[in-house]
């Protein structure tokens, strides 16, 4: 009797480049409740905007490097002369637009936490889903949304408080990547164990 094993069932989106496998198996919907965390995370999906995630996430470092591991008082204090040094950075996107946001998305999150409380940014952005993760059936890449109410409100909360490059579909892709949702499909492997923490 042949020893053939079964074939691993993955999200259609995850295809075979070991570093998207990676994030696909051990990131992505991963409930994650770190504020700084969580900052990191909304910023590099507003990068996505126009691109491929795996464009970002081969950059993960380089934006890390940059943007001072996602420090945001660090991140606020960026004048233009930095701006200048980043838009010559090759291991970001130099697009200004979005190298600006994340200066402005940093001290949008400054101004949440001092007048919330440190660690506060992460219990509001729960709260958009009750504060645990919602878990969907979805058994093809079809059926998963691009936006939902949750991700509009949360777009539409965000850019009050001052953020930007947070629409309501970079909001939905945040919120599966952070786990406020499970959108795993139910044939995949990370289904069952996407809403234990990382």
């Amino acid at each position: 009797m042949s020893d053939v094993s079964k074939e691993i069932s993955r999200c259609a989106w995850c295809n075979n480049d070991p570093i998207y496998i990676a994030y696909h198996d051990n990131v992505w919907g991963k409930p994650e409740f770190d504020s700084q965390q969580l900052f990191e995370k909304l910023c590099l999906d507003g990068q996505q905007a126009g691109l491929s995630w795996i464009t970002i996430l081969k950059k993960l470092q380089g934006y890390r490097d940059a943007f001072a591991n996602f420090d945001a008082m660090l991140i606020s204090q960026y004048d233009a002369d930095k701006v200048e040094e980043l838009m010559l950075n090759p291991n970001i996107i130099r697009n200004r637009l979005k190298v600006n946001s994340i200066i402005k998305n940093a001290k949008a999150y400054l101004a949440y936490e001092e007048q919330n409380g440190v660690g506060s940014f992460s219990s509001f952005l729960w709260e958009f889903v009750g504060g645990k993760p919602i878990v969907n059936q979805w058994q093809d890449k079809s059926q998963v949304p691009t936006e939902t109410e949750q991700s509009i409100l949360m777009s539409k909360t965000l850019k009050k408080l001052g953020f930007n490059f947070v629409g309501p579909t970079i909001c939905y892709a945040f919120m599966q990547a952070v786990g406020m949702v499970n959108d795993h499909l139910t044939s995949c492997i990370s289904y069952h164990g996407a809403n234990k923490p990382k």
